[in-house]
């Protein structure tokens, strides 16, 4: 006679003894591959308070649905670049400085790159000649023998 017999379902303890059992309810959870009963009710219990509602507007919504869509995706990138050309990047932020605009070496770059984008062909030709090539990479450190 290989009878099974089920158990009831057990109480679900207390919040103090949950808070208690804390940090050892967790891996017990994970091991068994089921989540405890408490943790699933304030799991959808907090899923369902922080779904706004369709009918209201929220004050601000509007503003931050426009500010992730503003946002744009940033590049980090590191380059070389001639030590004379690196000493105009500084006049330039003095110049700016003076004129009451502080201003960034990577702000100026990028107005130099839209400069270039609206220029012609023949134009962007002539500025693109203009700068010689240099070796890419990082230049070598000179180590002292």
């Amino acid at each position: 006679m290989n009878a099974t017999v089920k158990k009831p379902p057990a109480a679900a303890p207390s919040k103090t003894a949950a808070k208690r059992a804390g940090a050892k309810a967790a891996p017990a959870a994970k091991k068994s591959g089921a989540a405890s009963p408490s943790a699933t009710k304030t799991k959808a219990a907090t899923k369902t308070a922080v779904k706004p509602s369709a009918g209201v507007a929220h004050k601000g919504s509007a503003k931050t649905e426009k500010s992730k869509a503003a946002k744009t995706k940033l590049v980090r990138d590191s380059f070389t670049m001639p030590a004379d050309e690196y000493a105009a990047l500084a006049q330039l932020k003095q110049r700016a400085l003076a004129a009451a605009h502080p201003v960034k070496k990577s702000e100026l770059l990028r107005a130099g790159v839209k400069l270039l984008a609206g220029l012609g062909e023949a134009a962007l030709m002539r500025a693109l000649t203009s700068v010689p090539a240099i070796k890419t990479g990082r230049p070598k450190s000179k180590k002292a023998a």
